[in-house]
């Protein structure tokens, strides 16, 4: 598939965040050619002009001004929000390793997220980084599944990143993200992970915008016998499997020592459901 490329000036690599874990955020390219279908990530396309299919195009930041060390010293930032900062352009135009070179010597704390064995390229930045972690985005162990999805690193790719990246001491997180409904079986992931992840990110599928009905359709024919169970959860908005699956996740961890975080959007009645069984 052909991507369209153009660079762009901009005056900052830095964005204030509205993440709940980072102060800042630094997106170094706008668009991503990992073109996953369920990236909500392309409601970026009103703000830029940009008319084509999310996965076609990608500008390339570039920026002159140097990152400022005094707002980022003792705060936190991350790359990337909506985009992968490692996605196949970063070979080319190595704008993410530029950045990571500045980054280095600022005392902050640092996360990275990508589903791209690109990163390993940059281990030797990466082991300098004073406070970092790298989440690896993964939910699925099958790379049918995978390739019917995006176009980033294969799922034995990612799995090879990140056993690389603890065994040189750097943090690991696999974000097991978006979980999709009775598809993504998040202990076979684990069972298979555990020895070199430090930590999990459970997120589940939230489907909105144009891409809905997309993964909707797509799963009416490849999974028609779950069809009904997607319908009560994203047509009649039954919150039910998620705090059920929450739960189980809970007490999964719990039971095996596994340091996690749940990024489910229902956290609270998750919360009060334990609270009622406790009672």
């Amino acid at each position: 598939m052909e991507i369209k490329e153009k660079i762009v000036q901009v005056k900052d690599y830095l964005t204030k965040s509205n993440l709940p874990a980072s102060d800042y955020v630094i997106n170094p390219y706008i668009g991503c050619p990992h073109a996953c279908k369920y990236c909500y990530a392309c409601f970026m396309k009103r703000f830029t002009g940009h008319r084509e299919k999310w996965g076609t195009f990608v500008d390339i930041k570039q920026c002159d001004k140097p990152i400022s060390l005094k707002k980022l010293q003792n705060k936190s930032v991350f790359l990337s929000s909506v985009t992968d900062c490692y996605n196949c352009f970063e070979e080319k135009y190595q704008i993410t390793r530029k950045i990571l070179g500045q980054l280095v010597n600022i005392e902050c704390s640092i996360g990275i997220s990508t589903k791209s064995k690109l990163i390993l390229r940059d281990i030797d930045l990466l082991k300098k980084c004073k406070d970092l972690k790298v989440s690896i985005s993964i939910n699925t162990l099958d790379e049918n599944f995978k390739n019917d999805m995006d176009n980033a690193s294969s799922i034995n790719d990612r799995l090879y990143t990140l056993k690389e990246l603890h065994n040189q001491g750097i943090y690991t997180v696999l974000f097991m993200s978006p979980m999709f409904p009775y598809i993504t079986d998040f202990k076979s992931i684990i069972e298979k992970t555990h020895t070199y992840v430090d930590e999990y990110w459970f997120e589940n599928l939230n489907l909105r915008g144009e891409y809905k009905q997309r993964i909707l359709d797509y799963i009416n024919v490849n999974y028609p016998n779950l069809y009904s169970e997607y319908e009560k959860i994203y047509i009649k908005n039954e919150k039910k499997y998620w705090i059920d699956l929450s739960i189980e996740i809970q007490n999964y961890c719990n039971k095996n020592c596994i340091k996690y975080i749940n990024y489910f959007y229902h956290e609270e009645l998750v919360k009060e459901k334990l609270h009622n069984q406790r009672i």
